[in-house]
């Protein structure tokens, strides 16, 4: 499937609907693309050697460079095909699982782990880019077409530390059985639903996976300042606002927002 200029075409947003996902081509122009992956490669080359490169979220917060690619114009028109016109930042994330080694993420829904921060949190979406081929060998993320409808479930504990998360959802909750592969070229991308189940196996492939997830929610989604402020912010990027949110600044760095956050996710903005 491919996108025009203005976004997903009808039958794109009704599989949206329908599944909770689709998969798109091209996302950004092949010039951008490339300035993102170089852009990328410089951020992982300066981590610090031990640090997982798994934990490179909110890259955003201390590199606002990042601004560029997260509000670029092609990327909100596929927003706006799903969430309309007036559109947030909400969070992103390099999750980038190195060969051999790459953590798991267990099944979830990413609205469970963002319920403290905004209402309703299923209704947050993520575009997830690959840089590089997501594949069944290297770890691509898996789905449960049309999860998104039935409702979130109970979690439990993770003991495996191969997880990149400590809770998953109960397991009585799924049915792997119906879970379909979300495999991608470079610059293919997938957007999902907030509420829609998914996971990822552990990388031992000899080929890295990286994507860059970059999720929004309507400005009519209420985002908790007061209760989150300290530690998150989200951005206007399209529109305006529709729920008396507050947004932070895209042109400059909060590095105390990510204090309490993994070693690697404070380096993410770091340069060398």
């Amino acid at each position: 499937m491919s996108t025009s200029k203005r976004g997903l075409d009808p039958e794109q947003v009704a599989a949206f609907r329908t599944d909770g996902y689709v998969i798109g081509d091209g996302l950004l122009k092949p010039d951008a693309f490339l300035a993102l992956k170089n852009h990328f490669e410089r951020k992982l080359a300066a981590l610090p050697e031990g640090e997982r490169p798994e934990d490179m979220d909110v890259p955003h917060f201390t590199d606002p460079e990042l601004f560029r690619w997260l509000f670029d114009p092609d990327v909100l028109d596929v927003v706006e095909s799903v969430l309309g016109p007036d559109i947030a930042l909400f969070t992103s994330h390099f999750f980038c699982k190195p060969a051999g080694d790459g953590k798991s993420v267990p099944w979830h829904t990413d609205g469970y782990f963002w319920r403290e921060m905004i209402e309703p949190a299923g209704q947050a979406m993520t575009i997830w880019l690959a840089i590089d081929p997501s594949t069944l060998e290297n770890g691509c993320m898996k789905v449960i077409p049309g999860s998104h409808v039935s409702g979130e479930g109970s979690y439990r504990r993770v003991t495996d530390d191969t997880s990149v998360f400590d809770e998953e959802l109960d397991q009585s909750r799924i049915d792997a059985s119906q879970a379909v592969p979300v495999q991608l070229r470079p610059n293919q991308f997938s957007i999902h639903s907030g509420a829609l189940v998914h996971s990822s196996e552990v990388n031992r492939s000899a080929m890295r996976r990286c994507g860059f997830t970059m999720r929004y929610i309507s400005t009519s989604v209420r985002f908790n300042h007061d209760g989150v402020g300290h530690k998150h912010q989200i951005f206007l990027a399209r529109g305006k606002d529709r729920a008396g949110n507050t947004y932070a600044d895209p042109s400059r760095a909060y590095p105390e927002l990510v204090q309490t956050r993994g070693a690697g996710q404070r380096f993410v903005g770091a340069e060398r």
